[in-house]
């Protein structure tokens, strides 16, 4: 596999699928950490998680058009309103979906579950129906363009730098969040006790409720950033919902440095074996590695102690 290259060459290949490993590493976590916050802390399987991202990228898209056409004196920063844009409609959704059905199914997994696989396929049609079958891509400002030439056979473009500089940022928001905040405080009590919490005053439902839109938003902000590298179209979700089940499961259900760190490890051996290998052969062999590291720990590589 590797005797056709030259050292230089093989040091370059690594290098530069490394690098697009880091920006599939950026998009994992940014879709992970909103799943690790809903699955860890509500036990809840959100089938229409890819959905919620989805809409993050079509409000990107709108935004995008909208700016272009009639104010383009805002494109250069266009992308930021779209983000905020993007968390406000998700997290605003999420919530409501919550409230209307999650919270009537909690405690019956199986019935969640099929009740988010049917959402999903309902915002697919929905998207199909508005925005076309078709994929869509956006227009990305002057200065999102280019590259960064680090050697005469490396590249480094622009737009994939933005995406890990906002992952970075997004993850120590949800850090800073969860150790130090209210309802970061509220949300670990719920996880550790659901019951006692509630007996000392929290109001679980409201922390629920918030949470599950809060991931929401996060899988939104998610779709804004894969927007830069990939175009969208209604069922672009569903081919990053299950890595991102796998990366959660991985990592440690409600453990944030077992979410980046096993987003990182996954991300980096797709990338590298897909270069090699084909692109499904590379995911089976992850699979199958993280399925054998499963067996050996099945509550992931971090994980909390949850008094249930």
């Amino acid at each position: 596999m590797f005797a056709d290259y030259t050292l230089n060459e093989l040091t370059s290949i690594f290098a530069m699928q490394g690098f697009a490993g880091l920006i599939l590493f950026s998009i994992f976590v940014l879709m992970a950490l909103g799943l690790a916050i809903i699955f860890g802390q509500m036990g809840v399987i959100n089938m229409a998680h890819g959905e919620f991202m989805i809409l993050g990228a079509y409000i990107t898209y709108l935004s995008s058009t909208v700016v272009s056409e009639y104010l383009p004196g805002l494109f250069n920063v266009y992308f930021f309103i779209a983000m905020i844009l993007a968390f406000v409609v998700t997290f605003a959704l999420g919530a409501l979906v919550e409230w209307a059905m999650i919270r009537h199914l909690y405690r019956r997994p199986l019935d969640t579950l099929l009740a988010t696989w049917g959402l999903s396929l309902i915002l697919q049609q929905l998207y199909r129906t508005v925005f076309g079958a078709r994929e869509v891509g956006v227009s990305l400002p002057d200065w999102m363009m280019g590259s960064y030439a680090i050697t005469d056979m490396i590249e480094v473009p622009i737009n994939g730098i933005f995406v890990m500089v906002l992952t970075l940022i997004i993850t120590l928001a949800v850090y800073l969040m969860m150790q130090k905040s209210s309802l970061g405080k509220q949300t670990r009590a719920v996880v550790q006790n659901r019951q006692m919490a509630g007996a000392v005053g929290i109001d679980t439902e409201k922390v629920d409720r918030y949470t599950f839109g809060i991931g929401c938003g996060i899988a939104g902000v998610a779709g804004s950033a894969f927007t830069m590298i990939g175009s969208t179209g209604p069922t672009a979700g569903q081919l990053y919902i299950v890595d991102t089940f796998l990366v959660v499961v991985f990592g440690g259900a409600s453990s944030l440095i077992g979410t980046v760190a096993s987003a990182f490890t996954i991300s980096q051996a797709q990338s590298t074996m897909e270069f090699f290998l084909s692109g499904s052969m590379a995911k089976v062999l992850t699979l199958l590695t993280v399925v054998g590291i499963l067996m050996l720990r099945p509550q992931g590589l971090f994980s909390l102690k949850i008094r249930r």
